[in-house]
């Protein structure tokens, strides 16, 4: 819901179905202001913030929607709940596309818990919004209890696609919150969810990341069927991108369920296809060379892991400089 006319759509203040509202234009728009006062003003401001947001002027959009906000708080009651959580939630579109993720998840949030208690069925929407906000923001305990309420919604209204995709979210966040027991019940939820509505790829996604779990936990032998799991979708999807990070979970199981010369072997391939790319991901690269060489040490080849771990350091010193 990042474009003008969902905003638009989504919280049109307008009960009148006159098409001839839509040629009204920014010039007249602007010509009403002098002549209008309380909520017909507030509805003409936040109706030229969307127009200004369609154009890519963020700042002036911004600027306009806090005044439609601020004359909607001081009518107080006379206005619908609408009304305000409109404006906070134009606030929060103008601030995410000025990168300010922080600032515009805490205006969306004003907006949902307005629309949560006026029981209005736009929350939900919204609330998706504002836990992949507040995710960005790296937000992850407010991303998780946002997440949690949706997953409810979702499931009552039977959305099953939405609650899959509210538990993958919230298992991205415990996972970045290293609370993987907890990450992996959340996309092991997800995953039957996805099942059950036959959508492969994010079956595959929850594989991958399961997988992630479970070699974090130490459980070898569990993260090799779930990695391979995801790995033969994206193979047969010929989704290249995923395809690497399922290699590398591939990897990372077979050293820890001891097959250190097999986990070698793929680490290997993982590297190959980094070191292609045009566009090096040092970080990425630094993460598989430093796992084979510890690897390699557990191999007693001692002095291939020196080597590469003088070269990590050598990259290292330009990479993490600050």
């Amino acid at each position: 819901m990042q474009k003008a006319e969902g905003i638009a759509r989504v919280f049109d203040m307008s009960d009148d179905d006159d098409s001839t509202e839509e040629i009204v234009t920014e010039e007249m728009l602007w010509e009403r202001i002098p002549e209008t006062q309380g909520l017909d003003r507030a509805n003409t401001y936040y109706e030229l913030s969307a127009r200004i947001y369609a154009r890519g002027q963020y700042d002036e959009a911004l600027a306009l929607a806090e005044t439609a906000r601020d004359i909607y708080a001081e009518l107080g009651s006379v206005v619908p709940p609408d009304g305000l959580a409109q404006a906070y939630s134009a606030i929060g579109y103008n601030l995410n596309q000025l990168k300010r993720m922080s600032e515009a998840a805490t205006a969306m949030s004003k907006a949902v818990a307005i629309l949560r208690e006026s029981k209005s069925p736009l929350a939900i929407d919204l609330a998706c919004t504002l836990g992949e906000w507040w995710f960005s923001s790296k937000e992850y305990e407010k991303t998780i209890e946002c997440m949690k309420q949706c997953v409810q919604e979702h499931l009552v209204d039977s959305n099953d696609s939405g609650a899959a995709n509210d538990l993958h979210l919230i298992g991205c966040a415990q996972r970045e919150l290293k609370n993987y027991g907890d990450a992996l019940e959340s996309f092991q939820e997800a995953r039957v969810l996805f099942k059950k509505i036959k959508e492969v790829i994010n079956v595959a996604r929850c594989d991958q990341k399961i997988a992630h779990c479970l070699v974090e936990i130490g459980d070898g032998e569990g993260a090799l069927i779930a990695a391979q799991r995801s790995l033969d979708v994206f193979v047969t999807a010929h989704d290249h991108y995923r395809e690497t990070y399922s290699l590398l979970e591939l990897g990372k199981a077979q050293i820890i369920a001891g097959q250190g010369e097999e986990g070698l072997n793929t680490l290997d391939r993982v590297l190959e296809i980094a070191t292609d790319n045009e566009s090096k991901d040092f970080e990425f690269i630094l993460e598989i060379e430093g796992r084979m060489a510890d690897v390699l040490q557990t191999l007693g080849r001692v002095d291939e892991a020196d080597e590469i771990r003088r070269r990590i350091k050598a990259v290292e010193e330009v990479v993490k400089e600050e």
